[in-house]
């Protein structure tokens, strides 16, 4: 309390200037504090959002302002920051809001239709409506920024040949660095496409924000297979025979003392063949298809032979024909047969007619025509070709030499063995499914592989650490403050008042001029007064003793 007095007086004892400059000094030391406080207390702002529209901003910040968030804009006034750790709260926050919108109107379109609207505006409304949706689906892919979709719907009209397919074009913002491969193009095309109805992934052009096409119109390339899979198709195959070779050699050789590379070549390519062959059957396996037999008995008999004499003798007398050779002259007997031909082909139907014949019989009583067809022997084969299939192998593999303990107990190197690197070519060859045929080759080579140390990867320094870099500059920044308020209380400020009060309690002990004539006329006076009371005794000892006598009794001396 004495201390607090004393300063207080010592203050109270300052000229204004010194008042002026303690005030001063002391509101500088305060004012530092507080602001470096402060600067320690402000915290890290991050992007909360970019590029987003004016009213998806206004409503972004309500929302902030409801929820007690400091924010603030970035300087080209793009983005909105605020504060780092409640970047992902506030945007899944803001997201229950459903902000941002985009800009975008979707099926809430729909939802506000006014009374008396003409068939015109609804279905305006609604191709608006259906564009947002998508617009907003393609944009929740992970590479695209923005995107903007046009669609084209003709009227649809009762006459088939007038009759027009719907299109649509597709506008993308990528994000930068990003890029987007012909399967998820493919796949924003088949969206599109699958939500409008008789619209086709070939009537959907997707473009980027530099105008570069990024879907092929004819959607040939698609039809046919010709895509990024192509290429990934390979790279498994090639990979799936390397991990083949590794399996069958790594117990042989041991793992990293070999190196396999395979080189596929795939054939993409659809064909589909359809053959039609036509052959003759064999005279056993012959069918029937058709036959047609005609007979004349009209009693006279025709006309036959060579004209002539001969020709014109009375007919024999009739003979059983199996049993009794023909007589001279007769057409059986100039073929030499045992019966007449017409009568045997027309009962067997020989298959010698394959393709069809006639068969004519001549007797004394009559004529009989017969016309046999036979089925000819077709095959209908329809090939198709299967896509990606092999078309030839090229496998390469290195194998080290195999290392031994010498007798100086010192590691050597030493080649493979011709019996083993036969061994080891054969085992490749079945591994693979080598097929010479096909056009398949193989080398396999034996070779000291280069001694290169295993590099360790080095592990990330603490002071690479991001987490650690953060929890750093978080310290820095309190050391920092700490530094500076230190410097301030105990290197200025308080040897400032420290040489203030010093001087302004010199000036307090330190005598005025009056006092000390005071002190002095006091010392004087208390030195005559010792000496007359000295004096006194010696000239007048009784009075003296009666003084000290009333002293001692505590009565007051009489005068």
């Amino acid at each position: 309390m004495a201390d607090t007095q004393f300063s207080l007086a010592a203050f109270m004892r300052l000229t204004m200037q010194q008042k002026l400059a303690v005030i001063v000094a002391l509101s500088l030391v305060a004012a530092i504090v507080v602001a470096g406080w402060t600067w320690t207390r402000t915290p890290n702002y991050a992007v909360l959002y970019t590029n987003v529209s004016e009213r998806d901003g206004g409503n972004i910040i309500a929302s902030l302002q409801q929820m007690n968030v400091p924010y603030k804009f970035s300087e080209s006034g793009g983005a909105i920051l605020v504060p780092q750790q409640q970047v992902y709260e506030l945007r899944m926050r803001l997201a229950s809001q459903g902000l941002p919108r985009g800009g975008l109107a979707g099926f809430e379109l729909m939802e506000n239709q006014k009374l008396g609207m003409s068939q015109f505006i609804e279905q305006i409304n609604f191709q608006r409506a259906l564009e947002g949706e998508l617009s907003r689906s393609i944009q929740s892919l992970a590479a695209v920024a923005g995107a903007r979709v046009h669609l084209a719907m003709p009227k649809q009209t009762g006459f088939l040949r007038d009759d027009q397919k719907p299109s649509a074009s597709v506008v993308l913002n990528i994000h930068p660095g990003r890029t987007l491969d012909a399967n998820q193009v493919a796949g924003i095309a088949h969206m599109v496409a699958s939500s409008v109805p008789q619209m086709s992934s070939a009537n959907v052009s997707v473009i980027d924000q530099n105008g570069n096409l990024l879907s092929d119109e004819k959607g040939a390339g698609r039809a046919i297979g010709l895509d990024a899979t192509q290429l990934k198709y390979v790279d498994e195959i090639e990979a799936a025979y390397v991990r083949r070779i590794e399996a069958i050699l790594s117990p042989l050789v041991g793992p990293g003392n070999f190196r396999a590379q395979v080189t596929a070549d795939v054939d993409f390519s659809q064909a589909e063949q359809v053959a039609e062959t036509y052959k003759p059957n064999p005279p056993a396996e012959a069918s029937v298809r058709s036959q047609q037999i005609s007979e004349d008995a009209s009693g006279r008999p025709a006309a036959a032979g060579v004209p002539g004499a001969l020709s014109n003798q009375p007919p024999v007398p009739a003979t059983a024909p199996l049993t009794t050779p023909p007589a001279p002259g007769t057409p059986g007997a100039a073929a030499g047969a045992t019966a007449p031909a017409g009568a045997t082909a027309g009962a067997t139907g020989a298959p010698a007619a394959q393709a069809g014949g006639a068969t004519v019989m001549a007797a004394a009583g009559g004529r009989r025509d017969a016309t046999t067809n036979y089925e000819l022997d077709k095959t209908i084969r329809h090939v198709r070709q299967p896509v990606g299939a092999i078309k030839r192998l090229s496998v390469a593999v290195i194998v080290n030499h195999r290392k031994e303990t010498g007798k100086d107990g010192k590691e050597v190197t030493r080649a493979l063995t011709q019996g083993e690197m036969k061994q080891i070519n054969e085992l490749v060859k079945e591994a693979t499914g080598f097929n010479q045929e096909r056009g398949d080759t193989l080398s396999v080579q034996n070779g000291a592989f280069a001694s290169n140390p295993p590099q360790e990867v080095p592990e990330t320094p603490l002071w690479k650490n991001p987490m650690v870099i953060g929890w750093a500059l978080v310290a820095l920044k309190y050391l920092v403050f700490a530094g500076i308020a230190a410097y301030l209380l105990f290197g200025l400020a308080l040897p400032f008042l420290r040489r203030l009060m010093s001087s302004v309690t010199t000036v307090a002990q330190a005598p005025t001029e009056s006092e000390e004539d005071r002190v002095r006329a006091a010392a004087a006076t208390y030195d005559q007064k010792i000496e007359a009371a000295r004096s006194l005794a010696r000239q007048e000892p009784q009075t003296a003793a009666t003084v000290i006598k009333d002293w001692v009794g505590g009565q007051p001396a009489k005068a």
